[in-house]
């Protein structure tokens, strides 16, 4: 007779795990409590669907904050993995220039998400819609729409704590504190951070992009761009950064970070082309010879006073390190991902509740950190496929 594994929440994780369960040893049903499932998964995919990143694995797994603790499953169900399984459901993929991995051109994601639904109506899953998880009962059974659910395995796919439209709010987590279960309260990560610029500038240069720089915070470098907001500063160059913003922030109640605006560029070149161009202008300087944007100019004009920025030396310096200060995170609701949830000390290598034998937890509600670029879905596919095989391997 076949076991019983229901799945409580409808996203990337559970998707996962549901297709590489053996239906031939269990009978299989997801729990999603909205009318639709991968709501999250839709919203990612606004601007550009990044699926995963292609970069080498052994790179790839220390981009995670976890202290190892995703490494056998990222091993398991690597990016090359997720693409050939993409491949198999007829979505192919291609590597973008930035190396991330997008659905073929012309596919969108509510294709992505259909081919999903589809292969696994197609292994006989059923998906129930409009189902809640509440609770548990006095034997541990999931509370599902008032009603107790008797299972053999129940798998907890409930996500994060961002993006509430999409029903991820993070309001299970009190349910499994008040059950014995070791949390962590949610926090934002890959968001906007939120700096006092002046005025003036902000006037000026709210939207602009800060091209091919480099932030660094606590000796962490990350490559990319910038976007200045009125709130303060997003994009890639500081999403991976997170981490460590955060740490600052949570010890001394604000951050530095500090821009590399020419990080192809050593300190002494800068130096050099400041110091012998043939122009007298500082201004026309940076912009002809260092080719800065008017944005970059004038982030050094505002912050630095007039002696400084007349200053060859100090200049130069500030052009490979300029600083500053950050004051707060964005709402845990505009952030992209969190960190917090169930706290990995508390399931076994196989995600298993340390505390509640036969149910497990996995994805984005696990307590874990990734920087945007296709790795916070990647850890929630490699989770899933992993507790699979587990399952099938051991039952």
């Amino acid at each position: 007779m076949k076991k019983q594994i229901a799945i409580i929440g409808g996203g990337p994780s559970a998707f996962l795990l549901a297709s590489f369960l053996d239906v031939e040893k269990f009978s299989i049903t997801i729990y999603e409590k909205n009318k639709t499932a991968g709501r999250k998964f839709l919203v990612a995919g606004k601007g550009g669907f990044n699926l995963t990143h292609s970069e080498p694995i052994d790179h790839f797994i220390k981009r995670y904050t976890s202290d190892n603790f995703l490494d056998k499953a990222l091993l398991h169900f690597t990016n090359s993995d997720f693409r050939h399984w993409l491949e198999q459901i007829k979505i192919p993929t291609y590597v973008g220039s930035s190396k991330r991995v997008y659905p073929k051109e012309g596919i969108k994601p509510i294709e992505v998400l259909n081919a999903i639904l589809q292969s696994l109506e197609e292994k006989g899953i059923t998906i129930k819609y409009e189902h809640t998880f509440s609770n548990w009962d006095d034997n541990d059974n999931p509370i599902i729409n008032n009603t107790t659910i008797e299972t053999d395995f129940t798998v907890f796919s409930l996500g994060g704590s961002s993006w509430k439209v999409t029903g991820s709010s993070g309001n299970w987590l009190d349910t499994f504190s008040k059950k014995g279960i070791e949390t962590k309260m949610f926090e934002a990560s890959n968001c906007g951070y939120k700096i006092d610029w002046k005025p003036n500038f902000i006037e000026i240069h709210e939207g602009t992009p800060l091209k091919n720089i480099a932030i660094s915070c606590n000796n962490v470098i990350q490559k990319g761009e910038a976007v200045i907001t009125k709130f303060g500063l997003e994009g890639n160059a500081i999403y991976g950064l997170s981490p460590q913003i955060r740490e600052q922030l949570n010890t001394d109640s604000k951050a530095t970070i500090f821009i590399d605006f020419k990080p192809s560029m050593p300190l002494e070149n800068v130096h050099s082309k400041i110091k012998l161009s043939k122009y007298k202008n500082t201004t026309q300087i940076l912009k002809k010879e260092l080719k800065l944007s008017a944005s970059q100019i004038d982030l050094l004009k505002n912050h630095l006073s007039k002696e400084s920025y007349l200053n060859i030396e100090l200049l130069a310096k500030n052009i490979k390190k300029f600083p500053l200060t950050i004051l707060s995170t964005a709402s845990i609701d505009e952030a992209i991902s969190t960190v917090g949830g169930i706290d990995i000390n508390a399931v076994s290598k196989n995600f298993e509740l340390k505390n509640m034998p036969n149910q497990f937890c996995i994805g984005e509600m696990l307590d874990w950190d990734a920087p945007t670029g296709g790795y916070l879905l990647q850890a929630c596919a490699s989770t899933g496929v992993y507790l699979a095989r587990h399952l099938n391997k051991n039952n």
